[in-house]
């Protein structure tokens, strides 16, 4: 079957690898649609880890249902990626994403299990999740993305009236000021240093505002606009300015929740953490129940993620689509694969 691999710093390859029918319990798929996510980026960025088949955003139609006994060939579904071991306290507790094995298998995410830049892929029985009919399979591969915006939002405990900021305007920033707004806010901004995707966040309804995150006045003018600060920022870049800015734009006794993931050490201004006594919060993942609850939202149409899907690429693609996407003057938010074109 033919997949995509990472070969080496910025370059995929598509390859021919064995075809899978069957595995164990696991559910085995053929991918309908699958996104590119920020933490694909990363590993093309890194060219690592090299034979790396990514892909943990899907949705595909079941070709062997494994051990579930309420799925059916043809069925669509979509999945957790994540591998928690299930007998932990956090798994215990409905947190998944704290278990300490949550990582090590994850789909498109490690060596063991391939993910869905390929023809096929599988997925353990437990955390696949049915598709409804009226859901399509472009809408039920951006669940998992959502979903981390949903964990944001959440941990962010946004209220009716909240004054909200979201640094970053890629997929997840941008589902955060969706939420946001579904949640009450009566005002969101979005932050960003790529104009197109920033003015993009307004066009599309998302946002009230875009803030030029370059700008040097850039927090002159937020906290006079804002008069002395959001009651919320979500920041989702995970880089030292953006850390910076959420801190320094946030109102004392507001909430900070970082969404964003940085795997290097990053310096930022603590001490005004400490004298507006803020709530700082890091998020990960997600629950199942939100990523359940991410899909109820889709099927109810209380939210629109299809607005965000900018092309629907083959996988002789892929590459022109990781070049987009990281050229720092695209307004492409989501890219998604189609195995079958």
């Amino acid at each position: 079957m033919k997949s995509v691999e990472i070969k080496d710093v910025r370059k995929l390859e598509v390859v021919e690898r064995d075809d899978i029918n069957s595995h164990g319990n696991d559910v085995v798929v053929k991918v309908l649609n699958a996104g590119i996510c920020g933490s694909d980026i990363h590993n093309y960025d890194a060219g690592a880890p090299v034979g790396l088949v990514m892909g943990h955003e899907f949705c595909g139609e079941v070709i062997n249902p494994g051990d579930r006994t309420d799925l059916k060939v043809g069925d669509r579904v979509t999945a957790l990626p994540i591998s928690p071991c299930g007998n932990c306290e956090a798994c215990k507790s409905g947190n998944p994403q704290y278990c300490s094995t949550t990582w090590n298998n994850a789909i498109g995410l490690s060596l063991t299990n391939p993910g869905a830049f390929s023809e096929k892929t599988f997925a353990r029985s437990d955390m696949v999740i049915k598709v409804p009919d009226s859901v399509s399979s472009m809408e039920a591969a951006m669940v998992e993305p959502t979903a981390v915006s949903l964990h944001g939002v959440n941990l962010a405990n946004i209220e009716k009236g909240d004054k909200v900021l979201v640094i970053g305007a890629g997929i997840i920033g941008m589902g955060s000021a969706m939420l946001a707004k579904l949640f009450g806010a009566s005002y969101v901004a979005v932050s960003e240093t790529n104009l197109k995707r920033g003015e993009k966040a307004v066009s599309l309804g998302v946002a009230d505002k875009y803030y030029n995150a370059l700008d040097p006045e850039f927090l002159n003018q937020v906290m006079t606009e804002t008069q002395g600060g959001f009651d919320k920022v979500i920041e989702c870049c995970g880089n030292g300015p953006a850390v910076s800015s959420a801190i320094m734009s946030v109102k004392p006794g507001g909430t900070v929740v970082l969404l964003g993931v940085s795997t290097q050490p990053i310096t930022t201004p603590l001490v005004m953490g400490v004298m507006k006594e803020l709530t700082l919060k890091g998020g990960i993942a997600y629950t199942k129940e939100e990523f359940v609850d991410t899909l109820k939202l889709i099927e109810d149409k209380k939210i629109d993620v299809l607005k965000f899907v900018d092309d629907v690429v083959s996988l002789d693609e892929v590459q022109k689509s990781f070049e987009r996407l990281t050229s720092g003057n695209d307004d492409a938010i989501k890219i998604l694969i189609d195995p079958t074109k």
